[in-house]
């Protein structure tokens, strides 16, 4: 049984709190200039999805969650559902809109992807850390605007929005770093 202090919280973790399993969504770190510093986070409930906003004091200590992880290939989605397939054993699970919507930012079908479990009931899907996708509309790069180092919105073939620079155009496959969605390179 291992344990972490509330000033070591980092996105991603899970943790137990009041006999629930959270996952912490979003974590700010706050040192006021007058008073103790705390820790602001935004916490998800692996079971239910229901998120929470709570603010810690750094010394807290919480019992980390034993959390299985397993590649698996995100196959289709019908209606509600995305339904993921394990590379090992062929079994196929369906999960819904709340366990999957930060991924499907970056995931296609056929893509592996990484599904967390709690005693053996998925909770999340993470895509890899870097995805290749295909820009599926694009204005197009002015003449010139290249010296000024800006960027101009992209859409992927996901749905996602990312800032491009100007030299990327629709059709342009490019890597993105799906942890901060931002552009990386052209492929």
């Amino acid at each position: 049984m291992s344990f972490i202090l509330a000033g070591d919280f980092r996105k991603g973790i899970t943790f137990q709190m009041d006999g629930n399993i959270m996952v912490i969504v979003e974590f700010q770190h706050v040192k006021p200039g007058k008073g103790a510093a705390f820790v602001r986070t935004k916490i998800r409930n692996v079971v239910n999805g229901s998120v929470l906003e709570k603010t810690f004091n750094p010394t807290e200590k919480f019992e980390l969650a034993m959390i299985e992880t397993r590649k698996m290939e995100y196959l289709y989605s019908d209606g509600g559902l995305y339904y993921f397939m394990d590379n090992e054993s062929y079994e196929q699970i369906p999960l819904n809109h709340a366990q999957v919507e930060e991924a499907l930012n970056f995931v296609k079908e056929n893509m592996t992807v990484t599904v967390k479990f709690f005693n053996g009931a998925p909770f999340s899907v993470e895509p890899p850390n870097f995805v290749e996708l295909l820009i599926t509309e694009c204005e197009p790069g002015v003449k010139g605007d290249t010296a000024t180092g800006g960027s101009k919105p992209a859409t992927l073939e996901t749905g996602y929005i990312v800032q491009v620079p100007f030299f990327v155009n629709e059709g342009d496959v490019i890597r993105v770093d799906t942890r901060t969605g931002e552009y990386m390179s052209r492929v």
